[in-house]
């Protein structure tokens, strides 16, 4: 017989300390399965899109920019934070064309996830841009992004170099690579 095992945790109090254009964050103390008790820091996020969009080169679009966590430039798929009441798929053509100027005729949803479970509720939705059309890209005001392209090779290159280092880019260039593997096209 299988013995099941509590492992919820009950919240007692929730307090919001912070609450700021992106992120809300609150510390909860929790009532743990083994009737302790601990505090946890929670960071609440309306959740994002990102977009993997393949030229009919056959190179990725990606965005080179600063993340001031990190305190250093990398390369990543386009992407950005849901607007109250947005729907992810308007969220997605909106990104794309917003930070690259490309065009989509379709966008297809690949896979939703949690990006940080340990500390943070963001939930990131992939999708795969079909059709792209060039443009011109206008990022938001305090945005600034190079656009660059690259091959599948130089992809993995820059995973490997640490150019590309966030998790939703990494796990779309993995994505690629398996479709290409696969004989799948994007």
């Amino acid at each position: 017989m299988t013995h099941v095992i509590r492992l919820e945790e009950k919240t007692i109090k929730s307090e919001t300390i912070f609450e700021g254009r992106v992120v809300r964050l609150q510390i909860d103390q929790v009532e743990l399965p083994n009737g302790e008790t601990s505090t946890r820091e929670i960071v609440k996020h309306p959740g994002a899109v990102s977009v993997m969009a393949v030229t009919n080169e056959n190179k990725l679009v990606l965005v080179r920019q600063f993340r001031k966590p990190l305190e250093k430039t990398i390369l990543e798929i386009p992407a950005g934070k849901l607007e109250s009441g947005e729907d992810p798929i308007d969220c997605a053509f909106r990104e794309l064309e917003e930070e690259t100027g490309y065009r989509a005729a379709e966008m297809q949803h690949v896979y939703s996830f949690y990006t940080s479970p340990g500390f943070a509720d963001e939930y990131l939705h992939l999708y795969l841009a079909k059709g792209l059309t060039k443009g011109k890209n206008q990022p938001d005001q305090d945005e600034f992004v190079e656009l660059v392209e690259l091959t599948l090779e130089e992809c993995l290159d820059k995973i490997a170099e640490g150019d590309i280092c966030d998790a939703k880019t990494v796990a779309a260039v993995l994505l690629w690579q398996n479709r290409t593997l696969r004989g799948r096209s994007g």
